[in-house]
């Protein structure tokens, strides 16, 4: 049995309110499922119309099943593994206007239509002179945007009540700026009026957003045994992990319109998002690259095994708590409930993480993850962070391209591995060699931004801590920074 509307007793229908340009695995498992739960749970009583943002898409597979999916959350929820699934109903359609352009524009046309979302990758906010205002559709998708919006403006005849509230969701800073600006790009590009111009500014809200929940996606590894435990035929079967965090930066009332906050979703609308975005980056990211060239080094293969050992574990806690958290200004418990979480998203047994998959681009992602940390820590401490220290001497060692005698897979820039693979071979096994090493990486003002051996103490205590990892091997290296 496949599932549609016919197949599902409970389907619902409820008035379009939000655009959703984007149709993938993500927002499915992230903005959707936040619009169900409060469809549910608080009678917000909206859907989503979903726009296809590129040609090739999954839209039609969408509109076979009525916008109905199912959503697996696995992961640690109150300190206990959770695998548990639900039947998603906020879609109302999809549209693809690569096909119906005017079916795209008639969306515009409707007066209850509120918000608009998107995530179209980190490349998919991005002007493209080559749109015009006459293709139907453009091109990229702030080209859409803006012709959607202008057709809004029409036909309410420049109505201010009929602004809209964007929130994009791309990976990028300053996401909701960036959009309003690429639409003000086109406005100006196709000559525009004035009015509309001023509709923008004034009309329609666009906010920053950060957003954090690791999906995974279709499981085709277990999709039959899924069906089977569901009953039903599902192709767009969608897998994410418990924790989620939506940080949206915009004027205060936008929560009552949508009112997420209500029923315990983990969203936040604040001023400023500039210290989430540094806690996420420094807590969560630079976790994880602290945490790769060491416990790869201790013999261990994945995050999930990281966190279990004992020794790593305490590595990587110490790291965040004892380094990391000194250099952020949010308040002391939520650095903490967010560091929290961070590490039992890290043992979640449900997603094999592999530290190899984390490794690539080590070193511009230690630049910055985790090299903002380090200075920080300096600046207020007046003495290094010894752990993230010792994380950079592994780092450099995790260069030289061995694990013992297994060679290491290293995936970064042509000019980063061919300069690391200079410097290890001519290496002649002294600590003055390994000095040598050290000063280099760390005067790559191009990598670094600066020159590393600037730092006091820096170029010193990075020798110390590889020599002692190249001569003791990385299990008794570590013991003296624990």
């Amino acid at each position: 049995m496949r599932l549609n509307k016919s197949s599902y007793e409970q389907y619902k229908e409820y008035p379009e309110k939000i655009v959703q340009f984007g149709e993938g695995n993500f927002l499915r498992a992230f903005v959707d499922w936040q619009i169900d739960k409060m469809n549910k749970e608080i009678g917000f009583n909206g859907s989503v119309v979903v726009v296809q943002p590129i040609e090739f898409g999954l839209v039609e597979r969408l509109n076979e099943q009525d916008g109905l999916y199912t959503l697996y959350l696995q992961g640690i929820k109150d300190g206990k593994a959770v695998k548990e699934h639900s039947l998603i109903n906020s879609i109302s359609r999809g549209i693809d206007p690569y096909k119906e352009f005017d079916e795209y524009l008639k969306v515009a046309e409707n007066a209850e239509i509120r918000f608009i979302i998107s995530n179209t990758t980190e490349a998919g906010i991005a002007f493209d002179g080559n749109d015009k205002f006459t293709d139907s559709p453009q091109k990229s998708f702030p080209g859409k945007l803006t012709k959607f919006l202008h057709h809004r403006f029409k036909c309410f005849n420049g109505d201010n009540s009929k602004g809209l509230i964007i929130i994009p969701c791309e990976l990028i800073d300053r996401n909701g700026e960036k959009l309003k600006e690429t639409v003000l790009k086109y406005a100006e590009l196709w000559n525009l009026e004035k009015e509309f111009v001023k509709w923008i500014n004034e009309a329609s809200t666009f906010c920053n957003s950060l957003v954090d929940r690791i999906v995974t996606g279709y499981p085709r590894d277990t999709i039959k045994d899924i069906e089977k435990e569901l009953g039903y035929e599902d192709n767009l079967v969608d897998v994410a992990e418990q924790f989620h965090l939506w940080v949206i930066e915009g004027p205060e009332w936008i929560k009552n319109e949508f009112p997420a906050e209500k029923i315990g979703l983990n969203v936040k609308f604040v001023e400023d998002m500039t210290p989430y975005r540094t806690r996420k980056v420094r807590i969560l990211n630079g976790a994880h690259t602290a945490l790769v060239p060491v416990s790869y080094l201790y013999g261990l293969e994945t995050v999930g095994e990281a966190v279990e050992h004992e020794v790593t574990h305490k590595f990587i806690e110490d790291v965040i708590y004892e380094e990391i958290i000194p250099t952020l200004d949010l308040s002391e418990e939520e650095l903490k409930y967010f560091a929290g979480a961070v590490i039992e998203r890290f043992k979640n047994p449900f997603v094999k993480h592999y530290l190899m998959s984390i490794a690539l681009n080590s070193i511009s992602k230690f630049e910055t993850r985790d090299l903002p940390t380090l200075l920080e820590y300096v600046n207020r401490k007046g003495q290094l962070p010894k752990k993230l220290v010792f994380s950079l001497a592994a780092l450099i060692k995790f260069y030289a391209g061995k694990r013992g005698e297994e060679e290491i897979k290293l995936a970064d820039d042509e000019d980063v591995l061919q300069s690391f693979k200079s410097l290890w071979d001519n290496f002649d096994g002294t600590k003055e060699g390994l000095n040598s090493i050290v000063n280099n990486v760390l005067s790559w003002d191009n990598k670094w931004k600066m020159n590393l051996n600037n730092v006091k103490g820096l170029t010193n205590l990075v020798t110390y801590y590889l020599d002692k990892i190249e001569n003791q091997g990385i299990k008794e290296a570590i013991k003296e920074v624990l």
